[in-house]
């Protein structure tokens, strides 16, 4: 199925589901390590939409592994492994199914927060300057326009909703959730991460405007990056040869699908409109683009 038809759950004999998010589907293996399965769902305005996104499962798992390794000397990660051969029998069984799209990794306490990092002034921040001159906490600049970049990228967390909408709250509030210690080591790895994800990724022709990190503690103690990585699921991917400050910009992740339903008379309540196909081809596209640019390579059909 990977490669051909969009994967729209699973369903796997031998391994406890644990939960179903918007996209991933997440399966216990041990006492130490799980499964996490890109299916091609994709999720806008809170909704879980009718149709899928083909190969988007794939961008995802082959575009965190990239991020993971290359971002690996700033702070260890959960990932296992990608290769189907190398996991356990029960998982092998259903290669052709989770070839391509699936991660094995070390099993977390995963922290209650989205560490969010905006490079750029777009989506919520945006509409947050617009009314308050802030952001999570941030006051920036007067005068500032859509899509600006920030003097300095900015730390700005969420709180996290596996069904519903994410909050934008401060650093303060964050303090409160999990610690000042932690928020001060989760903010400093995040920007840290971004810097050095925002200056590779320009120089391949890809703006990150904004992107959000997720983190967990190991049994060891240790605070990891877990879940994705700086994918267009994640992040806000713009094409940097046609940047400019002053309106919304053209994009490499599922911006193009939101535009498209901002277009069309629906209360965003579900149940979701299907999308044309070629709308999903076109998305389709625009992460395989992605992707190709990020890394140098193409995709190919479940590696």
């Amino acid at each position: 199925m990977t490669g051909t038809q969009p994967l729209t759950e699973t369903s796997l004999l031998d391994l406890p589901l644990l939960r179903r998010g918007k996209v991933r589907d997440v399966y216990e293996v041990d006492d130490e390590r799980l499964l996490i399965v890109a299916t091609d769902r994709i999720s806008a305005f809170d909704c879980i939409l009718p149709t899928q996104i083909a190969r988007k499962g794939e961008v995802l798992t082959a575009l965190s592994r990239f991020w993971f390794e290359r971002l690996g000397h700033i702070t260890p990660h959960h990932l296992i492994t990608t290769d189907v051969e190398q996991m356990p029998d029960a998982i092998k069984q259903h290669a052709p199914l989770l070839r391509g799209r699936s991660m094995l990794v070390g099993r977390t306490e995963v922290f209650p927060v989205e560490c969010v990092v905006r490079g750029y002034l777009a989506g919520s921040g945006w509409k947050d300057y617009q009314r308050t001159g802030e952001v999570c906490g941030h006051r920036l600049p007067a005068g500032l326009r859509e899509s600006e970049k920030l003097p300095q990228a900015i730390f700005t967390p969420a709180t996290k909703a596996e069904r519903g909408h994410d909050e934008n709250i401060s650093e303060v509030r964050m303090r409160e959730l999990v610690g000042a210690e932690v928020t001060d080591k989760l903010r400093d790895i995040s920007l840290a991460i971004y810097r050095e994800a925002e200056t590779y990724a320009l120089s391949r022709g890809i703006i990150v405007a904004d992107t959000k990190f997720e983190f967990g503690r190991d049994a060891l103690g240790r605070i990891i990056l877990i879940d994705e990585v700086l994918t267009p699921d994640s992040s806000r991917f713009w094409p940097a040869g046609v940047y400019e400050a002053g309106h919304a910009q053209p994009s490499f992740d599922k911006q193009f699908v939101r535009d498209y339903l901002e277009a069309l008379n629906w209360d965003k309540q579900p149940p979701a409109p299907l999308l044309p196909r070629e709308v999903a081809a076109a998305t389709t596209a625009r992460y395989l683009d992605a992707y190709g640019l990020l890394t140098g390579t193409s995709l190919e059909v479940g590696i």
